[in-house]
């Protein structure tokens, strides 16, 4: 897990210099180190890293390129290959950047050390660089960001034979005894007794029992409730998935990785609400007792549901877990699944879009996603769709034919088993495609941080 070096400890110095202040940064250096930057064409570029020898070669310092305003718009955490460029040894930064900037380039140092090695164990661990945390910032609140992000990556990253609905309760109750939440589970043929009926019909046709998972943590303050999708491999069921569609399924409890990995940033900073997290964990898999085309569901609510594509399982199992959560007041209530493929294709893999009616809770997050370098993005839940999702039949439709505004469809079916206007609903894709500064390919967490800035504005409390 990621940490700082202790305040007091020897360290040496990283010099974050952009393109326009290579001059200025120049000019107060010793001709030694003048002479081997030009000599190694350090330029400032964003994300160039240079190590400073002395006379003797010893390094006893490095710079680190900050690019220009374009290039840092274009990527955020430029300055991660720092991280694992240095040698090991404690390092801090010298740089006049502040706020947000400095917290970006801090995260920036505890991300872009982060690796998954769990099924490499023949590869060898070297010992990591250190930084100490800069004057200025809020380095438990860093601390915990970057902790809770390494949670949800490493869950996410789990292939589906190690991380069922066993292991995922199993992790559920590890992250709740560390910070001294209580935990209730009903499961299998109990998810019945206890009306459930939607998450017991998508994971029935598994060897590996379905269950909701209920944390508990907290006892003054507003009640926030997280609610994330645990389907820990899709095969799309009846309605089976092409083999390429399969590849990625291990990160389809992408959602209720990143509500633990927000939990754990909640929970460690000890903040003034009461939380509860919702998880329904399930496996969409085939078999005989696999719920089938045009049967028709009745949900906890009692709203009935037409399943026209076992593939469209994730709202199914969110609807019953959102339906409990409505059940009690709620001071905020969000959702986050890795739900459409529609929202893929309108803002790619690197946007967190969301869905709210809520528009002071709109502003917060699109401003706290641009303070917390974790990008996010409002999509409508346009009405006019509303009759998309009503099939005639059945109440609502799981799967609405045409192929238009799947994200905003699926958006809409949630809603309907929330009459709290305290909610917001995130569409995220857990994965990151290509290796980028700081987010290796992989599984990776998509709005927590935008959410844990936010949540001051949104509960109208002091945290």
């Amino acid at each position: 897990m990621p940490d700082f070096a202790p305040a007091a400890a020897l360290s040496r110095p990283v010099h974050i210099v952009s393109e326009a202040g290579l001059a200025d940064w120049l000019g107060a250096q010793s001709g030694l180190v003048r002479g081997w930057v030009e000599a190694n064409g350090f330029k400032g570029a964003l994300g160039a890293v240079l190590l400073l020898p002395d006379a003797t070669g010893q390094v006893v310092a490095a710079a680190v390129g900050y690019g220009n305003a374009v290039a840092r718009a274009r990527c955020r955490f430029g300055v991660a290959p720092l991280a694992t460029a240095v040698p090991a040894g404690d390092w801090h930064y010298e740089t006049d950047l502040t706020g947000s900037a400095l917290d970006e380039a801090v995260l920036a140092w505890l991300l872009g050390q982060y690796r998954f090695d769990t099924y490499r164990p023949s590869k060898v661990r070297l010992a990591r660089a250190r930084l100490k945390a800069p004057q200025g910032v809020d380095a438990a609140r860093l601390l915990a960001m970057a902790e809770g992000e390494c949670l949800t990556r490493d869950l996410i990253n789990t292939p589906a034979s190690d991380m069922g609905p066993d292991e995922l309760e199993m992790a559920f109750r590890t992250l709740a005894d560390r910070h001294g939440a209580s935990v209730a589970v009903t499961r299998g043929d109990d998810l019945l007794v206890q009306n459930f009926p939607m998450i017991h019909a998508v994971g029935r046709a598994s060897s590996r029992a379905p269950r909701l998972l209920d944390m508990r943590w907290g006892g003054a303050g507003p009640q926030l409730v997280l609610v994330g999708k645990g389907v820990c491999f899709d095969t799309g069921g009846l309605d089976i998935k092409p083999a390429a569609g399969m590849l990625l399924m291990k990160k389809d409890m992408g959602g209720a990785a990143t509500v633990l990995g927000l939990a754990h940033m909640i929970m460690a900073l000890g903040l003034k609400l009461r939380l509860r997290v919702l998880v329904p964990a399930v496996e969409n898999a085939i078999s005989g007792s696999a719920m089938r085309p045009r049967d028709i569901l009745t949900s906890r609510k009692g709203l009935t549901v037409e399943v026209n594509n076992t593939d469209a399982e994730g709202r199914l199992v969110l609807a019953d877990a959102l339906a409990l959560a409505d059940e009690s007041p709620a001071d905020l209530v969000i959702s986050m699944a890795t739900l459409t493929g529609a929202a893929r294709v309108a803002v790619g893999p690197d946007l967190a879009p969301f869905f709210t009616d809520d528009e002071g809770f709109a502003t917060a997050l699109s401003q706290a996603g641009a303070q917390a370098s974790d990008p996010v993005w409002r999509l409508p839940l346009w009405p006019g769709y509303e009759a998309m999702i009503e099939p005639g039949i059945a109440d609502l439709d799981n799967a609405p034919s045409g192929g238009f505004a799947g994200s905003t469809t699926a958006a809409l079916f949630l809603r309907r088993f929330v009459a709290n206007p305290a909610y917001v609903h995130f569409d995220i894709y857990g994965h990151q495609p290509v290796a980028a500064p700081a987010r290796p390919k992989g599984g990776v967490g998509q709005g927590a941080r935008a959410i844990l800035t936010a949540l001051p504005q949104m509960l109208g409390a002091k945290l």
